[in-house]
């Protein structure tokens, strides 16, 4: 038996239209779409966003998508004005005993580390 892959479910906050768009930004495509989910892909990097606002548990939640230029990812959210058009948040390039990081804070609340190892 081999585990082949894993596939997280999202919240999206309180305006889900606002939250696909924002990863439509970010690079990731949108696969197919109904009224409360909506499924995003990216290279091999897959993901489900859920019209979900809890922020309490979005507030909670956290993800580690791998890069392979955290200055260059971090470039392209800040030219496109991403903290701007969607009141994220988008950190500095941090060096981590992992390797470098940049944290998108997204709409939900939930912590992205895009990481370059």
């Amino acid at each position: 038996m081999k585990f082949l892959s894993i596939q997280p479910i999202v919240p999206s906050g309180n305006d889900f239209e606002k939250s696909k768009q924002l990863f439509i930004e970010l690079g990731f495509r949108m696969t197919w779409c109904d009224s409360d989910y909506a499924d995003f892909v990216s290279d091999e990097c897959k993901f489900v966003l859920q019209r979900l606002d809890k922020s309490e548990f979005a507030q909670n939640y956290m993800l580690i998508v791998d890069i392979d230029s955290a200055a260059e990812f971090r470039s392209m959210a800040l030219n496109k004005n991403l903290a701007e058009k969607f009141g994220i948040r988008i950190s500095e390039v941090n060096q981590q005993p992992y390797g470098k990081e940049v944290n998108i804070i997204d709409i939900a609340g939930v912590c992205w580390h895009f990481v370059e190892r």
